[in-house]
């Protein structure tokens, strides 16, 4: 697996629309710049994200690593108002839950229709976790690992995917599966960042002992830690809290002092843990694919990491970029 790649979420027009002529330049400079995984899901843009990931595929001959996500069915509005679920413009269909064996392999079909595919590398399971679903985990959990889980594991079996695990923003919810039965990869969205991982690095930890590969999603927390001018300041999709924004200036003021971006610093410090096999930041067109490139490739003083552990900004114990 490439160590870094490309979310869409953006594409599906997260927060923001964008053109189907950006959406093919984001796809495209992603794999010119060695970002050769690209993750989708059925959530994202209600299908748009997955309609645009599949036609870049058929147009052109490259042959990324891709993963897409059940746990959802988009069923047609119709005459319903469609809910914009924090996308700009979105397909009109309206996403519902759907955690069942049936639920898993007709939303696997789907997304083989709109990506063009026959297999995806990596198929996850997404957005199950108490934070999700609340008083209804429970019966959520239960079901994903009686039901949508082992179905799942069926489609691997039939060579419809090589890998089967958890795309999600909970980290408990993760540990509560790998104590029932094995994965193969988590995708964990905003919890293990340069802004917070001191909770979440046992458990990766624990995941690199278990050969469970990580990709880590979010590594800018929604964006607070890439934003510049007067672009909103978000964390956890929606508006950062007051601490986010206090530890994130910091954190621009040991770069300052170092000449370093934040971004690079926040793609590196992910990427240099054990556990960790890819690293997949959003952009939106082809200038910001290639700036997160440039990111990821920046050199970056072995003293700064030391000076955020000085003052705090990073445990004693966190990985860091040798």
């Amino acid at each position: 697996m490439p160590d870094y790649g490309l979310g869409t979420a953006g594409l599906g027009n997260l927060y923001t629309e964008i053109s189907n002529a950006d959406a093919q330049g984001a796809l495209q400079a992603a794999l010119e710049a060695g970002l050769r995984y690209i993750d989708t899901a059925p959530f994202y843009g209600h299908g748009l994200s997955e309609q645009r990931v599949g036609a870049f595929l058929q147009a052109s001959d490259a042959n990324p690593v891709i993963s897409t996500k059940v746990g959802r069915q988009l069923r047609p509005a119709g005459t319903q108002p469609i809910p914009d679920n924090g996308f700009a413009s979105p397909a009109p269909f309206i996403p519902e839950f759907d955690y069942s064996a049936e639920g898993v392999r007709a939303s696997f079909a789907d997304s083989q229709k709109r990506l063009g595919v026959r297999s995806v590398d990596i198929l996850l399971l997404h957005d199950i976790g108490e934070a999700t679903h609340g008083a209804a985990h429970q019966e959520v959990f239960d079901q994903a690992v009686t039901e949508a889980l082992p179905e799942m594991a069926a489609l691997k079996a039939e060579g419809k995917t090589k890998w089967i695990g958890l795309g999600v923003n909970e980290i408990e919810v993760c540990q509560q599966v790998l104590d029932h039965m094995d994965l193969d990869v988590l995708l964990i969205a905003g919890r293990y960042t340069l802004l917070e991982h001191v909770e979440s690095a046992p458990f990766l930890d624990e995941c690199h002992r278990r050969n469970v590969k990580i990709i880590i999603g979010g590594a800018f927390n929604s964006g607070l830690l890439a934003a510049s001018g007067d672009e909103p300041l978000r964390y956890d999709y929606a508006e950062a809290p007051l601490w986010a924004t206090e530890r994130a200036e910091q954190l621009r003021e040991v770069c300052a002092a170092y000449d370093t971006a934040l971004p690079a610093a926040a793609l590196q410090f992910c990427h240099a843990h054990p556990a960790v096999a890819c690293v997949i930041p959003g952009a939106r067109n082809a200038a910001q694919v290639r700036q997160v490139a440039g990111w990821t490739q920046s050199p970056i003083n072995p003293e700064f990491w030391d000076a955020l552990r000085e003052r705090g900004l990073i445990s004693p114990e966190a990985v860091v970029p040798s």
